[in-house]
């Protein structure tokens, strides 16, 4: 589904990625980790578009996307969250995820009819608040939402566009425990319907989603592979995961 070949971004004298070469199958989570600045988050907002390589390609189903900004890449399927969490405050949840349901579907909301009463809009909403776990919590400000129902919201925000590869940067970031479970519970889920491609910290929630899990150092991949042999690599356990792990 995702095929990256010498992917390059670089900020002065530092190449935050050096020639990343990577491939997603289609249906599989693929699990990027690394240690602070090893370029994960630069890395993602490449595939998301937000971030125009120096060099290198990224093919989308088989389709060169490499310089196509971000809100295109959006419609051909690709879909992210943010390591900050990115929601309208002021808004409910079901607003929330509204909007997300109109921007991909090119609606336009009409002065003369209240966008609350419009079934095309809500309805999608409520199914994906239904899959995440906020149904119940639909009319609350999204401002007023605990820390890890915002990060559930996002998520939710990002399905309600239709994807066919989620983008997940540190979805987990921080949560306690008991929401860290909900989140991982959650992706569980989604990782039987969507490719995804899962950023993150908690390596608990690595090796219990990760299909496959590439190591990200310096801005180079060192390894990838299945998360059995990820924690048996020497070069892994000296980079990043810890000599006693």
């Amino acid at each position: 589904m995702l095929e990256v070949r010498g992917l390059v971004k670089q900020f002065g004298a530092l190449r935050a990625t050096d020639g990343i070469d990577l491939e997603v199958r289609e249906g599989e989570t693929h699990a990027v980790i690394g240690p602070n600045g090893a370029g994960k988050t630069t890395f993602i907002s490449q595939l998301a578009g937000n971030l125009r390589p120096d060099a290198g390609t990224v093919r989308f189903a088989g389709a060169d996307i490499t310089t196509l900004p971000a809100p295109k890449r959006a419609r051909l399927g690709l879909a992210r969250s943010f390591q900050i969490t990115s929601v309208y405050p002021e808004f409910s949840a079901l607003d929330n995820v509204a909007l997300a349901v109109q921007a991909h579907s090119g609606h336009s909301f009409r002065f003369w009819r209240p966008a609350r009463a419009d079934a095309s809009l809500v309805q999608p909403a409520e199914r994906v608040l239904d899959q995440v776990g906020l149904l119940p919590r639909k009319n609350v400000l999204a401002a007023n939402l605990a820390h890890g129902e915002q990060r559930q919201l996002e998520v939710a925000m990002a399905l309600a566009t239709g994807p066919r590869l989620l983008l997940l940067d540190e979805p987990m970031a921080g949560m306690g425990t008991e929401e860290s479970q909900r989140m991982i519970t959650l992706l569980q889920k989604l990782k039987q319907q969507k490719t995804i491609i899962l950023v993150e910290h908690d390596m608990d929630a690595v090796f219990r989603l990760a299909d496959r899990i590439s190591v990200l150092v310096y801005g180079r991949v060192i390894a990838t592979d299945v998360p059995e042999r990820i924690k048996l690599n020497e070069e892994v356990r000296r980079a990043y995961l810890g000599e006693d792990t």
